[in-house]
């Protein structure tokens, strides 16, 4: 069974970061994209980064470019969010997702999900 579980979320200030941890088991990690995705009852849910199987390619929205860091560690399986210079816009619950193409948004397998709340 996949399990992707998210850590790391909480409530900051303004200006601040924050580090979000998504440990994965049941899947053959280092074949898989990994991506954040970040959801809010206005927008819905939206992919703000993703890191290929081998770590050697990501992509960030626009949004969280410059400011957002993805990483992955396969011999940890584990993939990392560094997120700096945050503002009110990047609250959200913040999920991590598996799936074995790059470029895709529909992805086989998502954690439940943790709470970023930022302060102004």
């Amino acid at each position: 069974q996949v399990q992707l579980v998210e850590s790391g979320g909480g409530l900051v200030q303004a200006g601040g970061s924050l580090r979000l941890s998504c440990a994965a088991s049941g899947l053959d990690f280092s074949r898989h994209t990994m991506a954040w995705f970040r959801q809010t009852p206005e927008k819905g849910r939206e992919p703000v980064a993703r890191i290929s199987a081998s770590g050697i390619r990501s992509t960030y929205a626009d949004s969280v470019k410059g400011r957002f860091i993805i990483s992955r560690d396969n011999a940890e399986n584990m993939v990392c969010w560094q997120m700096n210079s945050l503002n009110a816009e990047d609250t959200a619950v913040y999920l991590c997702a598996a799936d074995l193409a790059y470029l895709t948004n529909n992805m086989d397998y998502w954690g439940q999900g943790t709470q970023v709340t930022i302060s102004s």
